[in-house]
C-alpha cells in the first residue's frame, strides 16, 4: 500500500480543522442561518463539505495512480 500525497493529507485535514479548532469562531447561537443557530449550521455544512473533500481526495489519488501505472507500463514494454 502506498502513502497518500501530500495534498491528500492536506484534503483530509480541511474539514477536520474547521470543525474542531474552529469552536470559538462559532459557538454561538445566532444568527441564524435557514432557520437553524449558526453552530448546527457550521457543523451541517462542514459534514456536508466533508464529502466534497474526500471527492478531491479520491481524484488526486486516482489520477496519482493511474499516471504511475502508465508509467510503470511503459517502462516494462520491450522495445
Amino acid at each position: 500500500m502506498r502513502r497518500p500525497s501530500l495534498g491528500t493529507i492536506l484534503l483530509a485535514l480541511i474539514p477536520f480543522c474547521a470543525m474542531c479548532f474552529s469552536v470559538s469562531a462559532w459557538d454561538r447561537v445566532y444568527p441564524m442561518v435557514f432557520g437553524l443557530p449558526f453552530n448546527f449550521f457550521w457543523l451541517l455544512s462542514w459534514i456536508a463539505l466533508t464529502s466534497v473533500c474526500i471527492g478531491a481526495m479520491y481524484r488526486l489519488e486516482a489520477s496519482r495512480t493511474s499516471r504511475n501505472s502508465a508509467r510503470r507500463h511503459h517502462e516494462s514494454r520491450p522495445e
